[in-house]
């Protein structure tokens, strides 16, 4: 079976939950009507499901390779990129002027989603590309979004982030690469990159490389920070491509997973593509760059791409988990084997049994949580940017940049324990490649990684979104679930919902009072709780979510909506999640309030 992207589900979070009726009523999104949406939608499922999805196994056998720093992607990736770029997929969510759609982020944020589901390796080129391209928009020189933003838009171009080095991993206030400037007022970058997706193939004509790198005098640490644009072939003035810069590929890492996705070791001035020096001087080593915005401000600026990065890696988590839902359920439907322990006269499908119907209702429940919390945030942050009342912005501002941490760490923890099951699942067969089943679980593992492992986006949420604000931005969260509260009905099915939430919510408030209690007077206590803190959030709030989509559901056929099968299965799917995943809540407040001892009870010695 291949991917057909839940279009339906996506379109209930859209319309019920994340408020796309508000989203289109705010300024330059007016075209984003139910009919508009729906068949952008439904157009980016067919893509998907025709041209990409049949290329994820095709990459996992037939990685990207390299030779002589020429990097070879996997057959077929070339053809269905320059298809993805000239049906305009590239442009959703940017700006008309550039060559975009100028679509809200909750559509994109659907598109998104279904590119990672259908081949997570592949959209991890796209990915980076929006990032560099929001990354120059805010940053960039009028000069240089009107040379580099239209050529990656459409396609022609794409984009990478080079952040990390040998000796400079999450701590960036080690990174060494160097930048000098030169008379024509560009600079010749110099130092190794590494870990850097997409830092070269053969998928577009031209890669823009966005390079952290210090000027000579640069303070030290991430105060001394430049970023600068450096592409694989120099740009004219009129847009045509020049001489080759000297940015070479070393190699290219063999991974566990997303193996078609060519991570680069990048050699920036090591003399392979030496070029003139100004003034039409001899050639000489150096790669060429220009300045982003002001000197010593580039971890700022490249804090948008990785903000937008950290967003798109949730949904990969999200679309990862769905993937492995279809695989496994389809393979339930078909698998025969052993009675029913009810009894029955013969071996019966997979999916009869009880625990089979866990492992997939904790799947179904898990993903279907963690999309529409992301689907929320991205709705939020349109609000944030394109709402015409200053205190509607920053409302939604702070409500999406306490959301972007979860989302990343949630969705993408999340999706380890999916992917697992999906294993589960499928049995002895799931361990044998050829299912594909072990490819989702590979692909992953790396998500709670990249982008900032998931301590890094909890240290977050804690230092930044929680403690810093003595609590107001979660206690404001807190308040929105209440009036979820006080919507659901006390008894019944939705009473079960109401009872699971409520107590989620109290853990999480609880946790937030005990860590802004401790925030400054003992942070390693605060601090060995971060993770545990970032999952009660994502647990809590993806239940209010589901808790809203019940209510929903539930309204809709008193009402005598059509499709009623649908909607009683978010109601089910919602009170599953309270019962089995929302119940988890107490757990970790327990590991938050009073786990800290524990963790941190063993001398290093010990260990």
């Amino acid at each position: 079976m291949s991917y057909q992207a839940p279009v339906k589900d996506m379109l209930f979070i859209m319309r019920e939950l994340a408020g796309l009726a508000s989203v289109r009523s705010l300024p330059g999104f007016e075209d984003a009507t139910d009919d508009t949406v729906e068949a952008v939608l439904n157009e980016s499922a067919r893509f998907n499901a025709e041209v990409l999805a049949p290329l994820n196994w095709t990459g996992d056998l037939q990685p990207s390779s390299v030779a002589d720093g020429v990097v070879t992607t996997t057959p077929g990736f070339r053809d269905a990129f320059r298809g993805f770029a000239e049906a305009g997929w590239q442009g959703v969510q940017h700006p008309a002027a550039f060559g975009g759609q100028n679509l809200p982020k909750l559509v994109a944020t659907a598109c998104i989603e279904m590119l990672n589901s259908a081949n997570l390796s592949f959209a991890l080129c796209p990915l980076l590309t929006d990032g560099a391209i929001e990354a120059l928009l805010t940053a960039g020189s009028p000069e240089q979004q009107q040379r580099f933003i239209p050529r990656m838009i459409a396609g022609d171009w794409t984009g990478t982030m080079n952040l990390t080095e040998p000796q400079a991993g999450s701590d960036l206030s080690q990174v060494r690469s160097r930048a000098e400037p030169q008379p024509d007022g560009t600079y010749r970058i110099f130092g190794q990159k590494i870990y850097i997706t997409y830092g070269e193939h053969d998928m577009a004509e031209n890669i823009v490389h966005l390079v952290l790198a210090r000027t000579p005098g640069a303070p030290e640490g991430v105060k001394g920070i430049s970023l600068f644009i450096v592409p694989k072939f120099l740009v004219g003035d009129d847009g045509s491509l020049g001489a080759r810069n000297d940015v070479y590929c070393a190699s290219v890492e063999h991974k566990l997973g997303i193996k078609a996705s060519p991570t680069a070791v990048l050699l920036y001035g090591d003399g392979k593509f030496p070029l003139a020096s100004p003034g039409g001087g001899p050639a000489a080593a150096g790669a060429v760059g220009w300045l982003v915005g002001q000197e010593n401000r580039g971890l700022e600026y490249m804090f948008v791409m990785m903000n937008a990065a950290r967003f798109a890696v949730g949904m990969q988590g999200v679309a990862v988990a769905e993937r492995a839902y279809q695989k496994a359920v389809q393979y339930a439907r078909d698998r025969v084997q052993s009675r029913a322990v009810e009894g029955s006269s013969g071996p019966v499908a997979i999916i009869a049994h009880p625990d089979v119907r866990r492992m997939l209702m904790t799947m179904r429940a898990l993903t279907e949580g963690a999309r529409a919390l992301g689907y929320v945030a991205a709705a939020a942050y349109d609000a944030a940017h394109a709402s015409p009342d200053a205190d509607t912005r920053k409302a939604n501002a702070a409500f999406y940049e306490f959301l972007v941490p979860i989302v990343k760490g949630f969705s993408t923890e999340m999706s380890l324990e999916v992917t697992s099951l999906g294993v589960q699942v499928h049995g002895g067969m799931g361990f044998i490649e050829e299912t594909g089943a072990a490819q989702h679980y590979r692909d992953a593992r790396i998500l709670p990684i990249y982008e900032g492992t998931t301590a890094i986006q909890a240290n977050d949420l804690i230092g930044r979104k929680t403690v810093r604000d003595g609590g107001q931005t979660v206690r404001g969260v807190l308040g929105r679930v209440a009036q979820t509260l006080a919507e659901l009905p006390e008894d019944g099915e939705l009473g079960g919902i109401r009872r699971r939430l409520a107590e989620g919510a109290q853990a999480l408030g609880d946790a937030a009072d005990y860590l802004v209690s401790q925030g400054k007077a003992d942070p390693r206590a605060t601090y060995a709780g971060s993770v545990p803190y970032l999952m009660l959030c994502g647990t809590v709030l993806a239940g209010w979510q589901m808790a809203r989509a019940a209510l929903r559901a539930s309204q809709q056929l008193a009402a005598g909506a059509d499709d009623a099968d649908f909607l009683r299965a978010k109601i089910g799917t919602a009170r599953f999640y309270a019962d089995h995943v929302l119940s988890r809540s107490l757990s970790l407040r327990a590991a938050i309030v009073d786990g800290a001892s524990g963790t941190l009870a063993l001398e290093e010695s010990m260990f």
